[in-house]
């Protein structure tokens, strides 16, 4: 009511969003959807505190209640995961990640990450992230058919002799063998960095094994499969942290300290609080028994939507999927992933267009889309329902400019979302509603 009053034109963009929302099948593998207890957390009178510092440790009076809240995120945080420390200040995971190598080495040293061309993130070493271009990257990449090899990973770091491993993708839809990765950089005398913001409600669901006893440090974003707000978390094991006082030395044993001072005052200023209070709700969710069964159905949804890709004459990267997405490969339908990716919009279905192994197509019209299934998940779709959006996604690609078409697919959302509604106890009044 306030709002649309105030300013009836951010309400009715955000009464539009919404729309979207609820009408759409969001099927974009980094998209979920919060709880309006996430929502009411993130919308708090938080919002209005600076708790520049840690917890006892701020350089602002009036943070009583703020330090609880981050006292209350950090131990969820540390409980859910298994581990002795967990910062939860980081803006989002690009953030994180650049904090981690800040942490722990120097200006020009090596890191080995997934190629973006082959599922990777940004911030594991691409050109034209800060961590390519402050350390010294070398990439490693997958085999023709899109799985990780060990063995070739291994022979690459013994090459390069990198100072710090990432390991983690944002396109792979296989499980991550995590103890073969920090084998091979022990064997190099290197750190590894797990960055499980693709799986980390998977790993909380316990549907993917952990890098805990295997990493150095853990980063994650806390949306995606997390199901909490945009922000993120490192994690890791060591002596308790001291943030505001330089450690001994850069060592493992140090972890927590070297972390915590990358965050603050290395990278960032005061957290954002209101962020903070509702990874602490997520958390709190994500704990429960739930929440287990939540993953797991993820998973099976999945695999179902990729069965039905796959009968329908799909080409899937690696052959289908351990977790919660899928990359396909759209050219056998005669598109490309730009195409596709706005043909299923078009149709009710949002994605997005995705490199796939050794593409031979530009990044900005790739040979592949990307689809997830957390965000249905959510809404209490099932494997029947994935098997129906499967079919409905092939139909479109094997005609993406046909109107019609995308017509009949749009009705067959409008159903499907009409089944498992979103959001029905949310509304954001306009002018053009009555008061």
């Amino acid at each position: 009511m306030t709002l649309a009053r105030t300013d009836s034109a951010v309400a009715e963009l955000l009464a539009g969003e919404l729309r979207r929302q609820q009408e759409t099948l969001v099927m974009i593998a980094s998209e979920n959807f919060v709880s309006p207890a996430v929502l009411e957390a993130s919308g708090s009178v938080l919002t209005n505190k600076y708790s520049e510092g840690y917890p006892g440790k701020r350089y602002y009076t009036g943070n009583a209640w703020a330090d609880r809240m981050e006292e209350l995120a950090r131990e969820r945080a540390k409980q859910l995961f298994g581990v002795s420390h967990a910062n939860v200040q980081p803006y989002s995971g690009s953030p994180a990640n650049l904090a981690a190598c800040f942490a722990l080495l120097n200006p020009g040293e090596k890191i080995m990450g997934l190629h973006l061309s082959y599922g990777g993130h940004l911030t594991h070493g691409w050109k034209v992230s800060a961590s390519g271009v402050y350390y010294t990257s070398v990439p490693y990449v997958t085999n023709a058919e899109g799985w990780l090899d060990g063995d070739a990973i291994a022979d690459a770091a013994r090459r390069e002799r990198p100072r710090l491993i990432f390991c983690g993708a944002t396109a792979y839809p296989r499980t991550i063998d995590f103890a073969r990765f920090a084998a091979i950089a022990r064997e190099v005398d290197a750190y590894l960095v797990a960055d499980i913001s693709h799986i980390a409600g998977l790993v909380a669901g316990g549907v993917h094994p952990s890098p805990v006893g295997h990493a150095d440090v853990i980063t994650t974003t806390t949306h995606k499969t997390l199901r909490g707000p945009r922000g993120a978390m490192i994690l890791c094991n060591g002596e308790p942290s001291e943030p505001l006082r330089p450690p001994p030395e850069r060592s493992r044993k140090y972890l927590p300290s070297l972390i915590d001072r990358a965050v603050f005052p290395g990278l960032q200023g005061g957290p954002h609080d209101h962020q903070t209070a509702a990874i602490a709700v997520a958390l709190r969710e994500a704990s429960t028994p739930e929440f287990k069964d939540y993953a797991r159905r993820i998973v099976e949804n999945a695999r179902a939507l990729a069965d039905a890709l796959l009968a329908a004459g799909g080409r899937l990267v690696t052959g289908g999927t351990d977790n919660h997405l899928i990359l396909m490969d759209v050219t056998p339908f005669g598109t490309t992933g730009k195409v596709a990716a706005e043909a299923l919009e078009r149709a009710g279905i949002s994605v997005n267009m995705n490199a796939i192994p050794n593409d031979p197509r530009k990044p900005f019209d790739p040979s592949g889309i990307r689809l997830g299934t957390a965000a249905l998940t959510t809404r209490g779709f099932t494997t029947d329902d994935l098997r129906t959006v499967g079919h409905a996604i092939a139909d479109v690609l094997a005609h993406p400019t046909d109107d019609a078409v995308a017509t009949r697919i749009r009705s067959t959302v409008r159903e499907l979302t009409a089944n498992h509604p979103l959001y029905r106890e949310l509304a954001i009044p306009t002018r053009n509603v009555e008061h």
